[in-house]
């Protein structure tokens, strides 16, 4: 078996081209432009919690790439109240861009995007650690919520 989560297809594939490509396909009408005002503070949540991760990483001495062997358990910084702070910041980004675009169909794709991400790249992570890491990941696991 590989050492790393076995994370193939990075998420942003999955994010950027389904509602892109569904709007081309299938177009639908733009999402009201007062939706706007919380594109910001959506965008103000992806970088709280995603531009903190590659320094996180470089002091554990760990990768943050996904098909590389993790060598540490990252658990500070936004490690402490998510266990998934890359993608619930992606997931913010996304909605943040379709937000400001008025891009119906990345609203409409969230929730599948979600359950995507959840069964195609957590699932997998989250397996790869248990085994990796064990007791350590298992405490983890009880102490901090896989989204908020």
């Amino acid at each position: 078996m590989p050492d790393h989560a076995g994370v193939y297809l990075p998420p942003p594939v999955l994010y950027i081209g389904a509602a892109r490509g569904l709007q081309r396909l299938v177009p639908i009408a733009p999402a009201p432009a007062a939706l706007r005002v919380v594109a910001p503070v959506l965008a103000a949540g992806w970088a709280g919690l995603t531009l903190p991760i590659p320094a996180g990483f470089r002091r554990a001495g760990t990768s943050l790439v996904p098909i590389r062997p993790s060598t540490k358990l990252v658990m500070g910084g936004p490690y402490r109240v998510t266990r998934n702070p890359m993608y619930l910041g992606l997931l913010l980004r996304y909605l943040a861009l379709g937000v400001w675009t008025r891009l119906t169909w990345a609203l409409v794709l969230t929730p599948a995007l979600v359950a995507l991400v959840q069964a195609l790249v957590i699932a997998r992570a989250e397996r790869y650690l248990a085994l990796k890491f064990g007791a350590d990941y298992a405490v983890y696991l009880r102490r901090v919520r896989r989204w908020m």
